[in-house]
């Protein structure tokens, strides 16, 4: 654990302006523990869960306000997203955290920061972004 933690110390750190992140792994490759390590040094104290059933969770952070963490597992139509307001979430200026954004892809806004979090054959993970 004290690797998850060091690790999201050292994303928080790359943050910058970017806002919206997109977090690709397979099933068990760790989106959720990392989201809830990142959120942890980002300062909340709320419950840090997956975002399962209820799509979203927020959480406030004494430094970003309010953080949403996305789970869209459960998501059968486009248009589940469109009912749920995404728009509000995605350009509301604070920090979006992603699990499962391959099946919104068409929606995330262009400059969303995708990471891939995949398992490597010694059960550790390789955590790789494309823009931080």
């Amino acid at each position: 654990m004290a690797d998850i933690a060091e690790a999201a110390r050292q994303f928080a750190n790359c943050i910058g302006n970017h806002r919206v992140f997109a977090f690709y792994g397979s099933m068990g490759a760790g989106k959720t523990t990392f989201i809830k390590a990142l959120c942890e040094v980002l300062g909340v104290e709320d419950v840090i869960t997956s975002p399962t059933f209820a799509i979203v969770n927020e959480y406030e952070s004494p430094s970003y306000d309010s953080i949403y963490h996305f789970d869209f597992y459960r998501i059968h139509k486009l248009e589940e997203v469109y009912d749920m307001g995404y728009e509000d979430y995605f350009y509301s200026g604070n920090l979006c955290f992603i699990e499962w954004p391959e099946l919104i892809e068409e929606l995330l806004p262009e400059d969303a920061v995708r990471v891939s979090i995949t398992e490597q054959p010694d059960g550790s993970r390789l955590l790789t972004t494309n823009d931080i």
